[in-house]
């Protein structure tokens, strides 16, 4: 009877659960014949530098187009309408700091890691272990989003409405996520995301086309059919969907769209990608072929959004399993049945395994070569035993990731995201502004920034609204909230800035003037970055 129920409503449980083994049985072995050469820690960390810029570019967009980018901002779309598309444009935007800023010349500066451009004119130790606990806590943010998202997609795919049942599936996703990092390192993983981009592309591109087709090419009727169909109305087009029109709701928004515009070039695994490419050149190439990904996918997840509530309505998506995050897969089985469902799954799926993975080789990478390899070997370590500890770690990491994923279960990941955007924004990107063009920045100063916006940022949100006190928080039925927005950026951001200058400004520290010339011209030339 249940099979039943689920078929007539989101298609064959079988269909569905058997297009998405195949595709991890055919991206299992690809990671397999992808990975037969990771004996040095540049093939690990890396993938020895051998992928270009159009590759990279691909994968880069398969590393942020998460199940927050998927699942996430087509249900807020749906139920929200206008503010929720907010997201999208933050997030494409974003990737001109990239461009402009950061790509190039951490490509130039570092090696592996954030930690390697951080600790480049410092003292190593203090600097290195800072940048490692800060990359540690950013992923473990970002990874309850993708394992949020894969609760709510089993829930929809399967029927399953139990916390019991969602709790095995999310362990299950992050067992798999696991066995992509310890087998395929970073060549394995950066195939998947390019293979996951693609097909995530050619999906929402092929159903935002049927939804124009079948709305006569008219974006305007699919828009008035949403707004019939949302519990909004008319409002479902105007802004204050979600944020509202009080003083507070509107400064949450100005604190969110900080976050998200700063974030995206600060996170540690997108950072990871410039040193998957052999020089400067590419990773500038890289930047610009992951935005003109985006950029089609955001267009079309604006069609897939307004279609899913012209088609389904905000209702039926709210109400069902997964809540705001099943309106794609929803609006998947009502354009194309069972069948294009399990497509759509098996991609949102694919997605979640990707992001994860890219997440916990980056985790596991600071871990093994900022505090494994040069705080506590002080630079002397073996290749072999380092990746054996990377390898240790991304364990630790998948079992805290899937326990977090259990707790979540059930809210929006774009949201969750944002949180993770917000802590990056905080603790690297002063740090890393600092360092590539401030000559003064100095180890205090570091240390300062880093620890100023990552506590700032932790403090702010345990005590918002995103965790207690109101009717979508994390932990229901309690209150002891006291900061009033639930986004903590137009705070932490700006302190981690001030931090890292007072820092110093007061401190005795004197910067290093040699180190800091050689970094200068290797920053901007390029010469010496593959020592």
């Amino acid at each position: 009877m249940t099979l039943q129920i689920a078929a007539r409503t989101t298609g064959s449980p079988i269909i569905n659960l058997s297009v998405f083994f195949a595709f991890v049985l055919i991206t299992l072995f690809v990671v397999y014949k992808a990975t037969n050469r990771n004996s040095t820690t540049s093939d690990y960390y890396a993938a020895g530098s051998a992928f270009t810029g159009v590759q990279n570019g691909i994968a880069l967009s398969g590393d942020f187009l998460s199940a927050a980018s998927f699942l996430g901002i087509s249900g807020a779309i749906a139920v929200h309408g206008y503010d929720g598309f907010l997201y999208s444009v933050g997030w494409l935007v974003a990737w001109l700091v990239a461009l402009l800023l950061v790509g190039e010349r951490l490509r130039n500066t570092g090696r592996f890691t954030v930690g390697d451009v951080m600790a480049y004119r410092m003292k190593q130790r203090p600097v290195r272990a800072a940048a490692a606990n800060s990359t540690l806590v950013i992923t473990f943010f970002y990874m309850l989003a993708q394992m949020a998202g894969a609760g709510g997609l089993i829930a929809l795919l399967l029927n399953v409405h139990s916390k019991g049942g969602q709790a095995l599936i999310i362990t299950g996703v992050g067992l798999v996520m696991v066995f992509y990092v310890l087998v395929g390192g970073m060549k394995g993983t950066t195939w998947v995301q390019i293979i996951k981009a693609g097909l995530l592309l050619i999906c929402v591109t092929f159903m935002s086309v049927f939804l124009l087709g079948k709305f006569g090419f008219s974006f305007s009727a699919i828009l008035d059919q949403a707004a019939q169909n949302s519990s909004l109305g008319a409002d479902l087009l105007n802004p204050g969907g979600w944020y509202g029109e009080n003083s507070m709701t509107k400064l949450d928004f100005v604190s969110l769209s900080l976050s998200l515009v700063l974030g995206i070039s600060s996170l540690p695994h997108v950072l990871m990608r410039f040193y998957t490419v052999p020089d400067a050149k590419e990773a500038r190439r890289s930047v610009v072929w992951c935005s003109w990904s985006m950029f089609i996918f955001y267009l079309s997840i604006l069609i897939v959004g307004y279609g899913a509530t012209a088609l389904v309505g905000s209702d039926r998506i709210v109400n069902a399993p997964g809540g705001e995050n099943s309106a794609a897969p929803l609006l998947a089985f009502e354009i194309g049945g069972a069948m294009l469902l399990g497509v759509v799954s098996a991609v949102a799926f694919a997605t979640i395994l990707a992001v994860v993975a890219g997440l916990t080789l980056a985790a596991s990478a600071s871990f093994a070569h900022d505090v494994y390899a040069n705080v506590i070997r002080d630079g002397k370590a073996d290749p072999r035993s380092e990746i054996r500890v990377a390898r240790l770690t991304a364990l630790v990491i998948g079992f805290m990731a899937i326990l977090g994923g259990i707790v979540t279960n059930g809210q929006n990941v774009a949201f969750l995201v944002s949180l993770a955007l917000a802590l990056a924004a905080s603790a690297n990107l002063p740090t890393i502004l600092y360092t590539l063009f401030w000559k003064r920045f100095n180890t205090t100063g570091t240390l300062w920034s880093i620890y100023g916006g990552l506590g700032s940022g932790l403090v702010l949100i345990i005590f918002s609204p995103a965790i207690s006190g109101s009717s979508t928080s994390i932990i229901k039925g309690v209150d002891f909230h006291w900061f009033p927005l639930t986004n903590p950026g137009l705070v932490s951001i700006p302190l981690s800035f001030l931090c890292g200058f007072l820092g110093t400004i007061f401190s005795k520290d004197s910067s290093d003037s040699k180190k800091q010339a050689e970094m200068e011209v290797r920053s901007l030339t390029g010469i010496g970055s593959k020592a």
